[in-house]
Order: structure tokens, then C-alpha cells, then sequence
């Protein structure tokens, strides 16, 4: 009989480098905290009509990738192939924006998209993302981005880049992009498929574009930042300044429109050099009209992130090349029946107090410490008759070979 396998575009995470995921996801609920975020769990699944008009009709995650399906009521399901439209559609639905001051808001969890699977890049793939929301402020734009880089850091990845761009409003982004259009019009013709639809659908798409053969169209395009009103350079101005005040570096990357259509003004990335050509960590922006679009009577502007964990945690493991993950402090060899028994209750009460502890279940000492040293344990605790009458045991260091003998009272404070 043939063997079930993962389906294609996903994977196992499997010890020990599931500890690497626990270490990511431990230091970003760390740093939300310590920037008062609370944490959001949206569905998996969503209406379809959620992601068609929050994140765009011709998007490519839209287009090509979501995974639908129709319900057996008839109504039409889709996989969350992004977070932000979820919250979003929850912050309405729930009137958080009766709740006083910034909703700031995070989540971590598996997103689904039908993209060809390459490195880094799954079709169940994981984000941790944010999203605060309520105000215009470009404070609040610098804050956002000071955060990730707090994350990134405590998460063990260096030698990251931040790229910054400004898309515009509602004002004067439909001015840009009738520029774009007009300067596509010759060379459209010798773009990709892709190109030749967004030039008469949503021209901005042609600067996300990442068919090598058209960057040098694309390369000679009209810059956004020559179309900004005097509101979008203020923002964008201000935006710089308090990043330049907190010593965050960035590259200003003028071609930088994000692949979702909800973006205003603000957007982002963060790149790497582990991931190679595809070497996007994280992306994000600022989206002040997308409540409205989702149809919510209040305007509530907002601007968020979201991580690809996957990738986060490959840079880290690459930046990392000798973390296996924790540990183990203390592998207990118990000799005998009695031994056994004794060995689960003192397990019980060093566990209790935060040690990691794995008990053997062979009683023969040569096999107990072979097994000790693949888990590679800090500490072999040797227990048998001699060791329960006496009250004291045999502590043996497996990294220098030296053996002890402790008390039961001062065990935790030798493994401490």
C-alpha cells in the first residue's frame, strides 16, 4: 500500500527545529507586550467577498492563488491567504473602535496560498504580523517599524535591510498612476502576461512585477515620490525623520507598492541576504481606507506587518548555524524497581521548579548513559537502593566526566 505523504507546499516541523519556531514566536509576543499589543485570533477560513475586496479582485493572491471552496449552503469559503483583512473585518464587526485609544493588535498563524513552492515559500505558510489602528500619525508609522526591528534583533537575525517607499492617496495616486499608464503604453507589448493585464487594470501591479527581463521598463518608470501631494511628502517626510531620530537606517525604494491593493502612503520591507534572490522577510504599509472598503461607517486608518515566519526562522537558523535548540539539563538513571518509583516523584519536583528532565526506563547503567549522552544531558542523576538509604545520589557531569555525590536538598541548587 502506498505510503501517505504531506501534501505538496507543506511540511513537518519537527524537533529540534521546531524549538528554533518557539524561540521566533516567544521574543514577538515579548516585544508586543512591551509595546501593549494584544493578541487576535481570527477563523482560518473567511467569505470569500473578504479577501476579493479588502486585498483586491486583481491581485495575484486573488487571482491565482486563494484557495476557495463552496459551502454546503452554496456560499463560497476561502482559505486566509493574509491576516490583515481578517482583523480588519473583526475590528468592525466587534466595534472595537469604540474601545479607547490605538487598537494594536497582533496574531501568529498559518496563512494558505497556491503559489509554486521554492525556498522558503509554502502553500500553508506561517506569519506574525500586526496591525495598530486608529490613527494618521506618522508617529505611529515609526513606532510600527521600530517594533520589527526590536523583533528581528531579539530574535537572533542581523545584517537586515529596511526599504521604504510612499504609494500615495486617494489625492494624488490616481494622478501617478495615469502617468504610469501613459509611460507603459509603448512598452507594455514586450512585458510579461502579467504586465500587459495591469497596464488597463491597476498599472501600480507592473512595479511589483519580479520578471528579471522587465526591470529595465520598469527601472525607467515615473517615481511615485515626484507625484506625492503636499500631505503624502509631509507624512512620508515626518516618517523618515522619526526613524533617522531612533537609528533605524532604511533605502528609499521608489518602485516598492506591495502586492496588495489596500496600501496608502507608508510601505515597507525587510530584506536578507540568507534567502537569496526571493530574500523578503517581512512586508508591510499603512491602509487607512481599507475599513471603509470592508464597510465600516467610522473611518479607522491603521498600518501593519506581517512576518513570514517561515523565512524569519530559516535567516535565524542560518545566523545561528550551532543552536540545536534547549537542552537537556538532567537525564535520571534509576537502577531497579524501587529506583523507578523514587526516579518519577524527584522528576516531578525538579520539573516543577523549571529543570528539563528526562527519566531512563532501562535499568542497565551502561545503556541508561548512552542514551544520556545522544540526548546530550547536562547532568546523569544515578539512582538505585544504595542512593534512596542514603539519601544522596551520584551526579555525574557530562561534559567534564567529574562525578558527585549531592543530597536530595541540594540537587536544584547544583542543576540551577
Amino acid at each position: 500500500m502506498k505510503s501517505i505523504r504531506a501534501v505538496k507546499g507543506t511540511r513537518d516541523i519537527l524537533p529540534p527545529a521546531s524549538a528554533v519556531w518557539n524561540h521566533v514566536e516567544e521574543v514577538a509576543r515579548r516585544v508586543f507586550r512591551s509595546y501593549n499589543y494584544q493578541e487576535i485570533r481570527t477563523p482560518i477560513f473567511e467569505e470569500t467577498g473578504l479577501f476579493a475586496r479588502g486585498v483586491g479582485a486583481e491581485t495575484d493572491i486573488v487571482s491565482k492563488e486563494m484557495y476557495t471552496f463552496e459551502d454546503r449552503d452554496g456560499s463560497s469559503l476561502t482559505l486566509r491567504p493574509e491576516a490583515t483583512a481578517s482583523v480588519i473585518r473583526s475590528y468592525i464587526e466587534h466595534r472595537l473602535d469604540q474601545l479607547p485609544g490605538l487598537q494594536k493588535l497582533y496574531y501568529i498563524g498559518p496563512m494558505f496560498r497556491r503559489e509554486r513552492p521554492q525556498k522558503g515559500r509554502y502553500r500553508q505558510f506561517f506569519q506574525i504580523g500586526a496591525e495598530a489602528i486608529g490613527s494618521e500619525s506618522p508617529a505611529v508609522d515609526a513606532e510600527v517599524i521600530e517594533m520589527i526591528v526590536e523583533i528581528l534583533s531579539c530574535a537572533g537575525l542581523e545584517g537586515s535591510q529596511l526599504l521604504i517607499n510612499s504609494v500615495g492617496c486617494p489625492v494624488c495616486r490616481p494622478k501617478y498612476v495615469a502617468r504610469l499608464r501613459e509611460a507603459l503604453a509603448a512598452d507594455a507589448p514586450r512585458m510579461c502576461e502579467d504586465c500587459r493585464r495591469r497596464v488597463d487594470t491597476n498599472p501600480l501591479r507592473v512595479l511589483d512585477c519580479k520578471i528579471p527581463e522587465d526591470q529595465p521598463i520598469i527601472d525607467a518608470l515615473p517615481s511615485i515620490l515626484d507625484c506625492l501631494c503636499e500631505d503624502c511628502r509631509d507624512h512620508f517626510e515626518r516618517v523618515k525623520t522619526y526613524l533617522t531620530d531612533r537609528g533605524i537606517g532604511f533605502e528609499l525604494k521608489p518602485r516598492l507598492v506591495r502586492g496588495l491593493d489596500y496600501y496608502t502612503r507608508t510601505t515597507f520591507e525587510i530584506v536578507h541576504g540568507a534567502l537569496g534572490a526571493q530574500n523578503s522577510v517581512l512586508g508591510g504599509g499603512r491602509y487607512d481606507g481599507l475599513a471603509e472598503s470592508l464597510g465600516s461607517k467610522v473611518h479607522s486608518p491603521g498600518i501593519g506587518f506581517s512576518i513570514g515566519e517561515d523565512r524569519l526562522v530559516m535567516s535565524v537558523e542560518e545566523a545561528r548555524p550551532g543552536d540545536n535548540g534547549p537542552q537537556l539539563d538532567l537525564f535520571v538513571a534509576p537502577l531497579g524497581e524501587a529506583a523507578f518509583r523514587h526516579a518519577g516523584i524527584l522528576a516531578r519536583d525538579l520539573r516543577r521548579r523549571g529543570v528539563t528532565v528526562e527519566t531512563g526506563v532501562d535499568a542497565r547503567l551502561k545503556r541508561a548513559m548512552e542514551t544520556a549522552n545522544k540526548l546530550k544531558a547536562r547532568w546523569v542523576l544515578i539512582i538505585g537502593d544504595d542512593e534512596i538509604a542514603a539519601g544522596a545520589y551520584s551526579l555525574k557531569n557530562m561534559e567534564t566526566g567529574a562525578q558527585e555525590t549531592v543530597g536530595a536538598a541540594e540537587l536544584y541548587e547544583k542543576l540551577k
